[in-house]
């Protein structure tokens, strides 16, 4: 059983046939992620589909294999959010879970981007000496010019990490 079926078999078992864009929506994630993995799903004879109210749509229903599973799986739920809770009980005062979540709540605050970029300041990545931006003209055919030295990135606004320069 892959981890990411469970979710939409424990949906699919307490509210009945959906069509996949409200799986989508009652589980907070995209069409297509959805549609792949009830693909998924299908070739493991988890679930079945059927006629929707017109002819674009098709209500995603649990076969039999499906459904007899569901209790299993929120069993396992259950006892893994109290395995969880042992856990943090166990590792006090540092709750993993509350760590995720403070972790969590201070990058939507505030992006790691942004708080490397304000530690850096206005640092830029080093240039090429003068002798590798000759080299680097012979081999591309750029003769230079009057701006040349200009920095090419001047009125961007993507720094940091990563970002193409």
């Amino acid at each position: 059983m892959r981890p990411r079926y469970v979710h939409p078999l424990i949906r699919l078992a307490h509210t009945g046939p959906l069509t996949i864009r409200e799986l989508a929506e009652s589980l907070g994630r995209t069409h297509s992620a959805i549609s792949q993995t009830l693909a998924g799903m299908r070739r493991e004879g988890l679930i079945d589909s059927e006629p929707g109210e017109d002819a674009r749509t098709r209500r995603i229903t649990l076969t039999e294999r499906g459904r007899s599973l569901v209790p299993f799986l929120e069993a396992e739920w259950r006892a893994t959010e109290q395995a969880v809770a042992q856990l943090d009980d166990e590792v006090m005062p540092h709750s993993l879970s509350r760590a995720v979540i403070a972790t969590t709540e201070a990058l939507r605050r505030r992006s790691m981007k942004d708080r490397i970029s304000d530690l850096i300041g206005g640092a830029m990545p080093p240039q090429p000496p003068d002798d590798q931006k000759a080299a680097r003209q012979e081999t591309t055919g750029d003769a230079g010019g009057p701006d040349d030295d200009a920095d090419p990135d001047a009125g961007s606004t993507t720094s940091g990490p990563g970002a193409n320069r």
